[in-house]
């Protein structure tokens, strides 16, 4: 067997099989997704096998994004679950075939109920595509799998087109980085969200001279502050800064003798507001091809940052 090959076949299955999902969209997409919307209660997704991992999956995705959601496993519901559904609910059945004998229990129970059922469905012949109310049609023309067995293409089309719900009705709800931060504030992803520039600054790391200040004690504030700069302070005023950088190039000159701060530095550094996020900081970095910048609040100088003030909060 040809590694490479298997695998490149199986990708471009599974990519087919989702670009195939383009052509059956239809209509019923926008009227479940505006129906969506209106519920004032939670998506209850459901499944059996395969389907109901990617259902997990879906609700941790659309909870995420603004749209509550919740999980039931269709063999836990015919034997009570179905007491998840409330009033204002709707039911999003996930399944390749529609024709499990657990999903064949379970429409009619939904239905009985008068909740809002929309089938997610690999086959529009099958009990489910027939009952269901709505349907997002996942039909895949054949499996990744070297048996045409294992749900492989239709479990990466279902999980497609639940995505492609999820961030239509977060564009519908209007959900900005802020919302989601709300609903995500843990882990790395957390704290690109929350962390402000601010939250960086330590007291003894607001390293500053003079513009008169002799090149001693240039040397003393950039090895105190632990940034590889010092920023250049005239009357409560940043006027410069000076770098590790600015600091060997005068040392490297010819005939290179001591200097004042106002001639080492580098007028009109680059700095940021204290509220800003810490990740913008880090475009800002890469965007200029620098290393620290200077940190202000209300344009009052505070500190200074440094890129492994980044590196060492997890923002990269």
């Amino acid at each position: 067997m040809n590694w490479i090959e298997r695998a490149t076949h199986t990708l471009l299955l599974e990519s087919q099989a989702i670009a195939h999902l383009v052509p059956q969209l239809d209509e019923s997409f926008e009227t479940i997704g505006k129906l969506i919307l209106k519920i004032e209660g939670r998506v209850i997704m459901t499944g059996i096998g395969k389907s109901a991992i990617i259902a997990q999956k879906l609700v941790a995705t659309f909870n995420s994004t603004g749209t509550p959601a919740i999980f039931m496993h269709a063999a836990d519901a015919i034997h009570g679950d179905l007491g998840l559904i409330q009033n204002d609910d709707l039911v999003l059945c996930i399944s390749k075939s529609g024709n499990s004998p657990e999903i064949k229990a379970l429409t009619p129970l939904i239905k009985s109920r008068a909740f809002p059922l929309i089938g997610m469905v690999g086959n529009r012949s099958s009990h489910l595509a027939q009952h269901a109310d709505y349907i997002l049609d996942t039909t895949v023309s054949k499996e990744a799998c070297p048996l045409d067995l294992a749900p492989t293409s239709s479990t990466a089309a279902q999980m497609a087109m639940g995505d492609a719900l999820a961030t239509c009705l977060m564009e519908a709800r209007g959900f900005k980085a802020e919302d989601f931060a709300e609903m995500h504030p843990g882990g790395a992803l957390g704290k690109r969200l929350y962390t402000r520039i601010g939250d960086l600054i330590e007291e003894a790391r607001a390293p500053q001279v003079r513009p008169d200040s002799p090149l001693a004690d240039v040397v003393l504030q950039m090895s105190q502050g632990r940034c590889g700069a010092t920023a250049v302070i005239d009357s409560g005023q940043i006027v410069g800064i000076i770098t590790d950088g600015d600091l060997r190039r005068h040392l490297e000159a010819p005939h290179q003798s001591e200097a004042l701060a106002s001639k080492l530095m580098s007028a009109e550094p680059k700095t940021l507001e204290s509220d800003q996020l810490a990740a913008h900081a880090l475009q800002v970095l890469e965007h200029h091809a620098i290393s620290q910048i200077i940190v202000t609040n209300a344009g009052k100088y505070m500190g200074m940052i440094h890129l492994h003030d980044l590196i060492r909060e997890g923002i990269i």
